[in-house]
């Protein structure tokens, strides 16, 4: 049984694997805070969440496509509260062509890496004053199709949004594996997921008839969201740091996230580019 309550910051809570995760883990007794856009979907997605939790589930507004607005959120969540138990670096999009974010970067990239990457700079103190504090990042399997093209972030050459994808999905990994070993004294683990070809609306930009056919072979959120509950919550898995999981087993993930040079580049230019202007 949890003496403590413990509390979670989910950033995309408000559909797909997210909104589940949030309402599993809100009606477990966790004390659940969502981030999203604001309006109607995340009205209706607390209104849903809300019916079965313990402790009333809240949202805070952030639009991830701006660093500006990540730097908001994690303001007015240390103006809230205090102290972070678990993050879960769990929104994404995937685009149909070529976007960028408020910055200029290729929108899959920036929302996906940098938008994850810059909260979790801001909110590592909260993290700290936790017991056991956890770090989950979603990515997906496809990361291991990923190429992390230096020259190509803001999509200034040829572009393709399954690549740009892919590139965003391995960042995600890199950046998982990296901070598990920058932050292991500090009693934060961080482990990243793959939660199965989920039916979500990441793919809401897509033709209705490729939405379809995606519709017909994917999993359920439901199922999706299981990895997520259980490295958010799973006595179990507490202290293990640095792995990649797909759909709850343990995985290999790309070598290019064991080479400890490539991740210190990646990490190195996210915190060059994310920072304050």
């Amino acid at each position: 049984r949890r003496i403590m309550t413990k509390r979670i910051l989910i950033a995309g809570g408000n559909s797909g694997i997210g909104k589940v995760t949030a309402t599993q883990l809100s009606k477990d007794g966790f004390e659940v805070v969502i981030a999203g856009r604001p309006g109607e979907k995340t009205e209706e997605a607390l209104r849903e969440i809300n019916v079965e939790a313990q402790i009333p589930v809240v949202s805070l507004d952030v639009d991830l496509a701006s660093f500006a607005s990540v730097r908001e959120l994690a303001a007015a969540y240390k103006a809230n509260y205090n102290g972070l138990d678990v993050l879960l670096n769990n929104a994404g999009v995937f685009t149909g062509g070529l976007g960028l974010t408020r910055e200029g970067f290729e929108i899959q990239f920036g929302v996906n890496h940098l938008a994850h990457f810059l909260l979790t700079d801001l909110l590592l103190n909260e993290l700290e004053k936790a017991t056991a504090a956890r770090v989950v990042t979603v990515t997906s399997m496809l990361h291991k199709k990923g190429v992390i093209d230096y020259d190509n972030l803001r999509g200034e050459k040829k572009y393709n949004s399954q690549a740009a994808y892919n590139r965003s999905k391995l960042a995600n990994v890199m950046f998982g594996i990296e901070l598990a070993e920058r932050v292991k004294d500090r009693g934060i683990t961080s482990n990243v997921l793959h939660p199965g070809a989920v039916q979500t609306d990441i793919a809401r930009d897509m033709p209705w008839i490729v939405r379809k056919v995606l519709d017909l072979i994917f999993i359920s959120p439901q199922k999706g969201a299981l990895t997520n509950i259980m490295l958010a919550s799973d006595p179990t898995v507490e202290g293990i740091t640095g792995k990649y999981y797909n759909q709850c087993k343990l995985e290999e993930y790309a070598n290019e996230a064991n080479d400890p040079a490539a991740r210190k580049r990646l990490w190195e230019m996210s915190e060059e580019v994310t920072k304050a202007p």
